[in-house]
Parts: structure tokens; sequence; C-alpha cells
């Protein structure tokens, strides 16, 4: 009788500690975009990409000429959402567009002036960042001459008048998901 009680004992805890575990897992309300390892996996991802996106675009020149263009131009992708026409905003569109993957681009100089590039809108909670240094020297080359005959736009300047340094851009990305 006594063994009985004790069985009957450790079924009702039983039940019970499985009762609280259901009421917990049915209580705690899972999304797509809830936090868990499969989302920092995709961030961690996404954050590459855009890596290595401004690695490859700074070897081979492109990062640099879209700094230059947007400055020189007055930054004419600024809301349009693309950088469409220049080898940068074909290598975003390629890498994040297609992907239906959001991210804006801009540019800051250590004057605390900046551009932005690409707008296409507020970045979620899951959105990740990857920057890319531009160093630009006096003459280097632009559409209108080199770089120290039009740098006169807002926050631009020679950072280093006494040297052959004009100055540091940083590119930033931001990606997030759609």
């Amino acid at each position: 009788m006594r063994g009985q009680a004790h069985t009957l004992e450790a079924f009702v805890a039983a039940l019970l500690v499985l009762g609280g575990v259901v009421f917990a897992i049915q209580a705690t309300a899972v999304t797509p975009l809830s936090a868990s390892t499969s989302n920092q996996h995709i961030e961690n991802q996404q954050q590459a990409q855009a890596s290595d996106l401004l690695a490859a675009a700074a070897a081979n020149g492109t990062l640099r000429g879209a700094v230059i263009e947007a400055y020189e131009i007055d930054s004419p992708y600024t809301n349009s959402g693309s950088m469409d026409g220049f080898a940068f905003g074909t290598a975003l569109n390629r890498m994040f567009g297609e992907s239906r993957i959001a991210f804006n681009v801009w540019v800051t100089t250590a004057t605390g002036g900046g551009a932005e590039l690409v707008d296409q809108g507020t970045p979620t909670d899951n959105a990740v960042t990857s920057s890319h240094p531009v160093v630009l020297l006096d003459d280097t080359p632009t559409g209108n001459g080199t770089v120290s005959t039009w740098a006169s736009g807002p926050g631009i300047e020679d950072a280093s008048p006494d040297t052959e340094l004009f100055g540091v851009m940083e590119v930033h990305i931001t990606v997030w998901r759609i």
C-alpha cells in the first residue's frame, strides 16, 4: 500500500512538472523575427557579405569611385534606393537587392561631414553594419580634375594640408532582411 502511494505521488509530481513546461512553451510567442541561433547565423552571413563586398570594391577601385562620385555630383543616389549605372551600385544590387535584402550606404569623413549614397529605409532590429576606409590623396583623379581641386562640399576638408594625404573617408553599409 505504501509503494502504491509513492508511485501515485511520483506520477502526480511528473504531471505537474510536465504541465508547467507545456504552459511555459505555450506562453512564449515564436515569430519569424524572434531571436534564435538561425537569425544570428543569417546576421553573421549578411555582415560577412557586406564586409567582403566592401573589401572587393576597395581592391578594384569602385569604392573610391563611388565616394568621389557622391561628393562630385552632390550625392545623386540619396533616397533613390540604388546606385544604378555605377560599378559599386551594380555590385550592391547583385549582392543584396536580388536577395531581397535592404541596405543603406553612407560615407563619413574625419571632420564630421558625410554623404548618404543609398537610403532604403529604417533598419530593423536585426540589421548589421560593416565599414571600410577609403584613403584619398590630393592628386586622386576625379571626373573634374583631382580631389584637391573639387573638395569644397559640406564637411569635406583637407585633413592634412601639409602632406599629400587629403583624408580618410569611411564607407558604411547597413543590411537587413525585408
